[in-house]
């Protein structure tokens, strides 16, 4: 490859010279004979030797090189694309994280369940998936083969199975080169990187058009963080400040190269796609809300109760016990008290204990599953307050009364469903000033991102009860106050923190 000059005799634009937003890098152009509509064919030792590659903006690297390993053409097609700010699939963390034994183990339980339910049918004890571009050639299989591809991104793929003791594991997953792909399935391979390379996100995009943001929902989610207005006003916030939106789901996380930015409107968990979503994001440096070190910190009660001691921030008075200490907590704290399952959000996993015997049941399950749990005093009121701080500045403040007849905000009955109590937005002018300084105080020992601090006010103290990586944002609650400001905050947030990246490349 030659550079090329404009006719005024300065070099061209890359950006001009390079429609493409994609190359398929080989060892042998006749690894991949076809050209796919959106993507570009270049051999590996092309790449990594041209220069004018190294100031083509934006591109996505497919290495389909026949190795990756250690120091090999492939290893560094993948290595130098990251340093050329390329986005390549697979990576090397990718590419590492597929041969630990240790993560093909210990699978989180959703991709175990997707795994027993695609292989049901299957007679044998082995069997061996392929993948290309996030799809297979049984259409049955495809949901487990967009996971994986979203839980390993990389153009091809082969996962293999063994079936022992009437349970599936997953034995290995690696990334193929195409020569491997066999011929019976070379038309079904270009298909599907056809399929893939026409998404609107492979197109040429012109300086223009806005930045990508995707929203990350669950539309079947019965405690979504966001109600559907409250979607609806965020995207239109986010246009204001010049994003493009799409909504995602739980099976996209292998399209976020795609995008400049993640917001996740879907109830978090460390082991969950939610937080596989915001680790991915912060390894393509994409700004995220959540962010994974939030989601870890805030989902884990023994965390929160230590770093509010530790920053002498009030709090209702806190134990962290194991089994041996376990018996102090009733001489120290009394009945009633409440019991917390370190991993827990949103009044889930919080037990009141009113005595002896609740308190035996409760700890015992918690600790069945956790070597610690926290416990502390019960102080019933009213109301929390629940104050939402982003970048460590408040946006709202709301009073969350608790569900009718019961002593926490949200209530489930025997049946599954929930009950809950009234919100009741408050100006911030209004609320008490304790509230809203120790809820700053408590936020900014998480992060600056977006949480939402539960207190109680007793008397004139605020004691903090949790804090939420995921607040609540619905139409007519939180944003009653504000209204539309309430997500133009957040939309600014976001567009501060897709400037300051670009600027830093």
């Amino acid at each position: 490859m030659t550079p090329t000059s404009s006719p005024s005799g300065r070099r061209a634009d890359p950006a001009a010279r390079y429609p493409l937003k994609a190359v398929l890098v080989v060892d042998r152009v006749e690894d991949w004979p076809d050209p796919a509509p959106g993507a570009q064919v270049v051999p590996a030792r092309a790449y990594l030797r041209d220069t004018e590659w190294q100031v083509v903006p934006g591109l996505r690297v497919f290495n389909l090189c026949r190795s990756w390993r250690y120091q090999s053409v492939g290893y560094y097609v993948s290595l130098l694309a990251v340093s050329r700010r390329h986005v390549p699939m697979p990576s090397l963390d990718t590419v590492l994280r597929m041969r630990s034994r240790l993560l093909l183990r210990d699978l989180d339980e959703e991709l175990d369940q997707l795994i027993q339910r695609s292989l049901t049918h299957i007679k044998s004890d082995r069997y061996a998936l392929s993948i290309y571009f996030g799809r297979n050639l049984a259409a049955s299989q495809n949901r487990l083969a967009r996971r994986l591809f979203g839980e390993f991104p990389a153009p091809l793929l082969r996962a293999n199975f063994r079936r022992q003791d009437g349970h599936w594991r997953l034995l290995s997953i690696a990334a193929i080169p195409a020569r491997q792909v066999p011929a019976n399935h070379q038309d079904f391979l270009r298909e599907a990187a056809r399929e893939y390379f026409a998404r609107p996100s492979y197109r040429r995009r012109s300086r223009t058009l806005p930045d990508t943001l995707g929203l990350l929902v669950d539309p079947a989610e019965e405690l979504s963080p966001s109600n559907p207005g409250a979607l609806r006003k965020m995207e239109r916030a986010f246009r204001g400040e010049g994003f493009e939106v799409e909504r995602l789901l739980k099976e996209d996380l292998s399209r976020l190269p795609e995008f400049d930015a993640l917001f996740l409107r879907e109830t978090t968990a460390v082991n969950h796609h939610t937080y596989r979503f915001a680790h991915r994001a912060e390894q393509l440096g994409i700004p995220v809300i959540d962010d994974p070190e939030s989601i870890l910190r805030c989902s884990n009660k023994v965390f929160l109760a230590e770093t509010m001691h530790l920053g002498r921030i009030p709090q209702p008075r806190s134990l962290v016990v194991d089994r041996e200490s376990l018996a102090s907590v009733v001489d120290e704290l009394g009945l009633p008290c409440v019991l917390k399952y370190p991993d827990s959000s949103f009044s889930r996993g919080v037990k009141l204990c009113r005595d002896g015997d609740e308190f035996e049941v409760h700890s015992t399950a918690i600790l069945a599953e956790s070597d610690l749990l926290v416990a502390q005093e019960f102080l019933p009121t009213a109301w929390d307050w629940r104050v939402g701080v982003l970048d460590g500045q408040v946006l709202y403040a709301c009073r969350y009364h608790m569900a009718r007849g019961h002593w926490q905000i949200v209530r489930q009955d025997g049946k599954g469903s929930y009950s809950y109590g009234r919100v009741e937005p408050v100006p911030l002018d209004k609320a008490p000033r304790p509230v809203l300084r120790n809820a700053v105080r408590a936020a900014n020992r998480v992060g600056r991102g977006l949480y939402g601090v539960d207190l109680k006010l007793i008397g004139k103290r605020a004691l903090v009860v949790e804090v939420n990586d995921n607040p609540n944002l619905d139409a007519g609650c939180e944003d009653a106050v504000l209204g539309d400001g309430l997500y133009q905050a957040i939309a600014r947030s976001f567009r501060a923190r897709v400037d300051t990246r670009r600027r830093r490349r």
